[in-house]
């Protein structure tokens, strides 16, 4: 399974961006889904995960309030609502899949991630 993600640009501090990512062909309902960005000069690092079946998310501690991650079942899309964006919010941001169920403390782990998209990338001036 591919993963497209889109969605990224240049947005002033304080805005927002709508991340979204599709994947080539249709996913279980037992799926896995995440956004993880990575800076220049930086490890990627995560961002937010959901559980599809469920809807149960879990988010970084430097993104909780500001981004809200959601599935739509019928586009089997997900997307990331990021608001109030930080300078240091730049970075690529990759959608990721797992085609099972991760428990809380591996959703945040790159490595349980075996599905990834292209990247789109989110630059956010001061």
């Amino acid at each position: 399974v591919q993963l497209q993600a889109s969605g990224g640009g240049l947005v002033q501090a304080g805005g927002s961006l709508r991340l979204s990512c599709a994947p080539s062909g249709r996913t279980s309902g037992t799926y896995t889904k995440a956004w993880f960005r990575q800076a220049p000069g930086k490890e990627r690092e995560f961002v937010a995960a959901i559980r599809w079946n469920s809807g149960s998310t879990v988010y970084a501690d430097s993104v909780k309030g500001r981004f809200t991650i959601s599935r739509d079942n019928a586009k089997d899309t997900v997307s990331l609502q990021m608001t109030s964006l930080k300078p240091e919010d730049t970075a690529v941001y990759y959608c990721a899949g797992y085609p099972g169920w991760l428990i809380y403390s591996s959703m945040g782990s790159s490595r349980n991630y075996d599905h990834w998209g292209q990247g789109t990338q989110v630059t956010v001036s001061s």
